[in-house]
């Protein structure tokens, strides 16, 4: 999942940021209200973590904004004020739910959490693309019973093409997908993962199709 932290006091952004970048999810920091908006136009943001007090643009007006366009991302605003009709505020401006500072951080992440099954589809607890199976829960991946060791991000990557069995992937929309918005370093980043990912999964046996390359556009499964 990605997220999208705006917030403006760094000394809440980093460590929260890295607290959530450890449970696998993708993390943005936007440090104003118009960098919030221009990271949203940019990209699509699965939760939006939102500070009300925010400079340039406030975080009830950037909740407006977003809900105005239809923006889907589900959003959870983190404020100091603690009043039943500043709650009421930010709920009827568009936000999901509503945390008081300060948060203890298993708290908050406990809120993403439940946010992320709120809308989440019914899917089974193991994916499964042929021989090869992922548990998103414990994160185990094998193949053929043989248990695959991959990187954080080879991982990710391997979960989307699983997720989406019958898509072609774009090197752009993995990027968009699995990476922090200023830790992109360009679509070979991409190719070099798929290939590390290839190899490991030709150990356990699988073929060199199972990730197949569409020229010209991306990648998607193929024969495993």
């Amino acid at each position: 999942m990605k997220i999208l932290l705006v917030e403006d006091d760094q000394r809440i952004a980093k460590p929260l940021a890295e607290d959530l970048k450890h449970q696998r999810y993708v993390v943005d920091i936007a440090k104003d209200g118009i960098e919030g908006w221009e990271y949203s136009q940019s990209t699509q943001y699965d939760i939006i973590l939102l500070d009300l007090m925010l400079p340039k643009l406030d975080g009830i007006s950037l909740c407006k904004r977003l809900r105005s366009i239809k923006y889907n991302a589900l959003i959870l605003m983190l404020t100091a004020r603690d009043t039943t009709a500043d709650k009421v505020i930010g709920l009827d401006a568009g936000a999901d739910d509503y945390l008081i500072k300060p948060f203890d951080l298993e708290e908050l992440t406990a809120r993403v959490r439940a946010l992320s099954r709120r809308n989440a589809e019914v899917r089974p607890s193991i994916l499964v693309y042929g021989k090869l199976q992922l548990d998103p829960v414990s994160y185990h991946i094998s193949y053929q019973g043989q248990t695959l060791l991959l990187t954080p991000k080879e991982y990710m990557i391997l979960e989307c093409f699983i997720k989406n069995p019958q898509q072609v992937l774009t090197r752009t929309s993995l990027l968009d997908k699995l990476w922090e918005f200023d830790k992109i370093s360009g679509e070979d980043t991409v190719k070099t993962h798929i290939n590390n990912l290839r190899k490991k999964l030709k150990v356990v046996g699988a073929s060199e199709k199972i990730i197949d390359t569409v020229y010209g556009i991306g990648y998607r499964l193929g024969n495993n």
